[in-house]
């Protein structure tokens, strides 16, 4: 297994995109702490992997807040001695047409989908550096690419991730850690499933395969990087989208 023994953080991992992650590093070996806002979830999910045979344990934790993300570091780098993963997931959307964004609908976009990037690597980073040893994995979105009618908020903390990990990939590497960015686009998810049908042809018929993309394929893609395989892939951004944007 390529990811034997290693210790991988993934955040907003209770359901969806980041559940799927996190089974795919559990299946590739790892040990898996899937963080959560909301505990009952993230217990959940990490229920279901130990009963499938696989080591995970829960964490719920704010993101947003450097006090709560840097207690879960310590107790992960206490509990497994080493932290060598962290998935940088956890994401929310308030969308509203410009002139309808609020202040609030601004920050808390901003704090949660890039903020909270920016918290939670350099709290994990710094055991990494330790060791001189690490992978970070920051999921940004097709809106980061090319922007979105109605996710001014969203696309511009998206984009943000990009360009964070640009620089941080300059920054890191010689510390023995590397950085890279995944962008996924239409992934059929329990949010996307709730989209209008209409919205949803609408869609799917920009994508060249013709089809929304499947959680385990985002998820392969990380795994990936997170592999010895991807050993000099830094500061990249992996496009995930069928074509969609290229």
């Amino acid at each position: 297994m390529k990811l034997f023994e290693r210790v991988a953080v993934v955040t907003g991992a209770g359901r969806g995109l980041g559940a799927a992650m996190a089974r795919r590093l559990a299946e590739d070996g790892a040990r898996v702490v899937i963080v959560d806002i909301n505990g009952e979830d993230a217990e959940r999910a990490a229920v279901e992997l130990v009963q499938d045979g696989h080591e995970a344990v829960a964490e719920a934790c704010d993101v947003t807040s450097r006090q709560q993300v840097a207690e879960v570091m310590q107790r992960v780098n206490e509990r497994f001695g080493r932290l060598d993963i962290l998935v940088n997931n956890a994401g929310i959307t308030r969308d509203a047409s410009f002139f309808k964004i609020t202040d609030d609908q601004w920050r808390t976009v901003l704090d949660v989908n890039l903020t909270s990037m920016f918290i939670c690597t350099q709290e994990a980073a710094r055991y990494m550096v330790e060791k001189q040893s690490g992978r970070v994995i920051c999921i940004s979105s097709l809106s980061g690419n090319e922007g979105n009618f109605g996710q001014a908020n969203y696309s511009a903390a998206k984009a943000g991730v990009i360009g964070f990990v640009k620089s941080l990939s300059k920054e890191l590497a010689r510390k023995g850690v590397l950085i890279n960015a995944v962008s996924p686009g239409f992934i059929e998810t329990e949010m996307t499933v709730q989209i209008p049908e209409k919205v949803r042809d609408k869609l799917i018929a920009r994508v060249p395969q013709g089809r929304g993309g499947q959680p385990e394929e985002v998820a392969g893609v990380v795994a990936f990087l997170c592999s010895d395989d991807a050993a000099y892939v830094n500061g990249q951004t992996l496009n995930v989208n069928g074509g969609m944007y290229v």
